[in-house]
């Protein structure tokens, strides 16, 4: 018990050689810039939300709208923790510190198959934007996007968060002519979106429940999951104390709002339920302009895609990293993942997260969608369970952004997410709780023993207080 719910070993004792510190190089508006590039706003619009048309119809941006609210509160647990903890670790660091290892290990192998199983499926979406121009299979496309992210995430952040900036221009202007053509095109009123409806097989429409509601909120919840990334990045923002939770909340205000107003146009500028249901924004597009129009969409949503696959990458290849300083694996694997190249990223963790990524593009998808979301909410639930401790003890003292509302905020976060969780189809919890069992052994019989010398999770010397 005392792994799991204490932390008396959470932060590594000093042993050498000293554990290598990611520089400081990006400010709040280079921060929320890559922030905002690994929510990806339009790629979300238009690779993820489809799912969510097809199971929740017109209730989709009311969908949205709930999980946008509730990540309002993950967002506090997120700016206080990563505040509080600045490392580039993210969740593992901020739950093993607060919670105790046993718990934190379990958060990071959840991020882990987060950051495995996204980018490879948002990149499978460019082929279906790059079709005015050239057909390409879907996990070609992926894989040649995965590859192009890789190389990407090996140069300095500050020139990735520049071209990720770009792309995001584009993108966001992508969304508003979504948007406008959606409302120019409305055929029916604003009382649609608080009247679910879906359309069923022969033509029909049905009504949509509240338990398919609450099933959706994991999709919902991943549709703006991207605002964690700043905690990531904590490690290398100037002024963290500061620029972590402003970066935080910008991120999640900005891409909620670019997400849900295209999202608001479609559902009322559909041609009928059955389109809307069937999720084809792209045909939609079509219908409502010229094909210059549309070929411009859907080159913006292929960029912002690969924009995406750059962002994910660099944000994943830092868990890596941050894992490997921690000692989470044997020792030639710790020494390989924690180094660092010329421009200062860890280019190993670069390409572990990359390549593999590029194979993922030649698996099937459905149970990738289901295993995602139910990790990111288990996740988020941890994260709210370690809130709970983010004022115990010295952490009281401890100079860092404080959110309102302690504790009320992360107690309803944690019924809220073992709900949605308790919702989720029985496979994709088996497919997740069979993989967190596998990471619960490997902790029991090879962490544990070593608790000495392994999973020695670690705050950057400087940000100690």
């Amino acid at each position: 018990m005392t792994d799991t719910l204490s932390a008396p070993h959470a932060l590594a004792p000093e042993i050498e050689p000293v554990p290598q510190k990611l520089k400081r190089s990006i400010g709040v508006v280079g921060g929320t810039l890559l922030t905002l590039s690994c929510v990806t706003p339009a790629s979300t619009l238009f690779v993820v939300v489809p799912d969510l048309f097809s199971g929740v119809g017109t209730y989709a941006a009311l969908t949205i709208a709930i999980g946008s609210l509730l990540c309002i509160g993950v967002a506090f647990c997120y700016s206080e923790l990563g505040t509080l903890i600045p490392s580039a670790g993210g969740e593992y660091a901020i739950v093993s510190t607060l919670a105790g290892r046993l718990a934190g290990w379990l958060v990071f192998v959840l991020s882990l198959l987060v950051v495995l199983i996204v980018p490879p499926v948002i990149a499978m979406g460019t082929a279906d934007y790059l079709a005015p121009l050239v057909h390409i299979p879907a996990p070609i496309a992926g894989a040649g996007v995965m590859l192009l992210a890789t190389l990407a995430g090996l140069l300095d952040l500050r020139a990735n968060a520049w071209i990720t900036g770009i792309f995001l221009v584009l993108e966001v202007v992508a969304a508003g002519v979504v948007a406008v053509l959606g409302f120019a095109h409305s055929q029916r009123g604003v009382g649609a979106l608080v009247h679910g409806q879906v359309a069923t097989e022969g033509g029909g429409h049905s009504l949509v429940t509240g338990a398919l509601v609450v099933s959706g909120l994991a999709i919902a919840l991943f549709v703006t999951q991207g605002f964690s990334t700043a905690v990531y990045l904590s490690e290398e923002l100037e002024n963290p104390r500061k620029n972590v939770a402003r970066t935080v909340l910008a991120t999640l205000a900005i891409s909620t709002a670019v997400i849900l107003v295209p999202v608001i146009a479609i559902t009322l500028g559909a041609g009928d339920l059955q389109t809307l249901t069937g999720g084809d924004i792209s045909g939609m597009i079509a219908a409502w302009s010229n094909s210059a129009v549309g070929t411009f969409i859907s080159l913006c949503v292929a960029l912002a895609i690969i924009n995406a696959g750059i962002v994910m990458v660099i944000q994943n290849s830092r868990v890596l990293f941050a894992s490997a300083r921690d000692k989470a694996w044997p020792e030639p694997v710790n020494n390989a993942l924690s180094r660092l190249g010329r421009f200062g990223s860890p280019w190993v963790a670069t390409l572990v997260v990359g390549v593999p990524g590029a194979a993922l593009c030649f698996v099937n998808l459905d149970t990738l969608y289901g295993v995602t979301g139910v990790s990111v909410t288990g996740m988020y639930l941890l994260v709210a369970v370690a809130a709970l401790f983010s004022r115990k003890g010295a952490h009281r003292e401890v100079a860092a952004w404080r959110m309102p509302l302690w504790p009320v905020v992360p107690v309803l976060l944690i019924g809220v997410m073992a709900y949605i969780l308790y919702m989720q189809d029985p496979e994709y919890l088996k497919w997740t709780g069979g993989i967190t069992a596998v990471a619960t052994l490997y902790w029991a019989f090879y962490l544990r023993p070593r608790q000495d010398t392994r999973w020695l999770v670690s705050i950057p010397e400087d940000e100690q207080v």
